[in-house]
């Protein structure tokens, strides 16, 4: 069992291994040339620093009276492109992370943006949420607190999935029926779903750092630290979506 992001799920991520690295020969394996956890966290602030960048100008923007949408809708489209494109060519993630990052970047301004004009403040506080699950996980795992275990992978995937199956059902039908699920109110049953989801998210990172790890101890390919900064930025985009969800709930009982 293995991490729910597609990035770490794939062929791509668990059998990629540096040149020389193979049971049929046995050659020098240059360390500088593959996978380390160090090289792949500098490289997810490098991607964070970027999706940062279009995002405040993104904001910047929309905060002079520019109409968003389209930067969102046009950054979460390509943002997916690039995500599908990278899980089956990961020797391309030097060049599709970057552009992954300023892309989904445009997205997460303009939502931003058009969350903080309904609920001053609430950016903010989702920023600041998703920051400190980060560290809290991070620390957590660092440290052999939290162990990622077989069982422990296996009930982490199981909801995750349930929660995409979920998601995607609902989605169809309120497309198709005007249905409108529970979780798109703000009862306290949606309230309790979003902070389901968020722990589930919450959990996904203890599953990613892991493969990171486990990645860099199989002398994985250089590259693979853009691939593996690329699928935690993944990880954590969804993080923060969910805790602006959350916090609107809360803020428009208010």
């Amino acid at each position: 069992m293995e991490s729910k992001n597609p990035f770490f799920r794939t062929k791509s991520f668990t059998k990629t291994t540096a040149a020389g690295t193979n049971s049929y020969e046995t050659r020098a394996i240059d360390y500088s040339e593959t996978m380390t956890v160090s090289g792949t966290i500098n490289k997810s602030f490098i991607l964070l620093l970027l999706l940062l960048s279009t995002a405040l100008g993104t904001w910047f923007l929309a905060s002079s009276g520019y109409n968003p949408m389209i930067l969102v809708i046009g950054g979460a489209i390509i943002g997916l492109i690039l995500v599908v494109v990278s899980s089956f060519k990961p020797h391309l993630s030097p060049y599709l992370a970057p552009a992954y990052a300023l892309f989904e970047g445009l997205f997460i301004g303009g939502i931003s943006a058009v969350f903080e004009v309904m609920y001053p403040g609430i950016v903010i506080q989702a920023v600041g949420g998703t920051f400190v699950t980060f560290i809290v996980c991070f620390g957590l795992y660092k440290y052999n607190i939290v162990k990622v275990t077989e069982k422990f992978k296996s009930v982490v995937i199981a909801a995750t999935m349930a929660i995409a199956v979920y998601y995607l059902i609902t989605w169809l039908l309120n497309m198709f029926t005007g249905y409108q699920a529970v979780h798109y109110g703000n009862s306290m049953m949606s309230i309790g779903i979003s902070v389901f989801v968020i722990v589930i998210a919450a959990l996904n990172l203890f599953l990613d750092f892991d493969q990171i790890e486990k990645g860099a101890l199989e002398n994985k390919p250089k590259y693979m630290e853009w691939y593996g900064a690329m699928g935690l930025m993944v990880t954590l985009v969804w993080l923060y979506i969910e805790f602006l969800r959350l916090l609107s709930k809360i803020s428009s009982r208010d």
